[in-house]
């Protein structure tokens, strides 16, 4: 089983590089009145036809060719409805795949986030061709990355390899999710001080 939510969007995001997606959504939305976590993973890849889709919860099903067992989607489907919640598919050939899983925050089995910023900065890093677009809600309130607003800003690419622009990026993403969590900008410079 994967530790925690943050390896779960790393898998399926790597599933999406693995069908040849150039744009990946990554977005979660969290309530914290009703206790809900829900994170969807969206690609515009090759995505999968019936057959396939049927069977993608299927341990031994996977259409890698390095190894012979795709536990990522079992797992994440598996936590999901463990604690509560639902998990959900969407596909169609040529038009990519969507990955739905919903938890229940306050059941004993809910798995914790995870470093999301490190994540984050291994997809940025590893796949600096592909466009990420990252949005975390918190009961109304939002963090948005795009990965081509950064590019346009750095002046190419490559730059995303830098270890001081990666450094960076990790802190302004875990400071923008600091922030969201605690409810603004203002609870957050309260909360460094204190």
């Amino acid at each position: 089983m994967l530790e925690d939510l943050s390896h779960s969007i790393l898998d399926i995001a790597e599933n999406a590089v693995n069908a040849e997606a150039t744009k990946i959504v990554i977005e979660i939305a969290e309530k914290l009145d009703e206790n809900k976590i829900t994170l969807t993973v969206s690609d515009n890849g090759k995505g999968m036809d019936e057959d396939l889709l049927s069977r993608v919860s299927d341990p031994f099903v996977t259409s890698r060719k390095t190894r012979r067992v795709g536990l990522g989607i079992p797992f994440l489907r598996q936590a999901a409805e463990g604690c509560g919640g639902f998990f959900e598919i969407r596909s169609s050939p040529g038009k990519g795949t969507s990955v739905m899983a919903s938890f229940c925050t306050d059941h004993i089995d809910c798995p914790p986030m995870g470093d999301l910023a490190a994540t984050l900065i291994t997809l940025l890093l590893g796949w600096p061709d592909k466009r990420w677009i990252f949005r975390y809600k918190i009961n109304g309130r939002q963090f948005e990355l795009d990965s081509d607003e950064i590019v346009k800003v750095l002046g190419d690419r490559e730059s995303l390899h830098s270890c001081e622009v990666a450094a960076w990026l990790k802190g302004w993403i875990d400071e923008n999710l600091s922030i969201l969590r605690l409810g603004g900008s203002d609870q957050y410079a309260q909360d460094k001080k204190s």
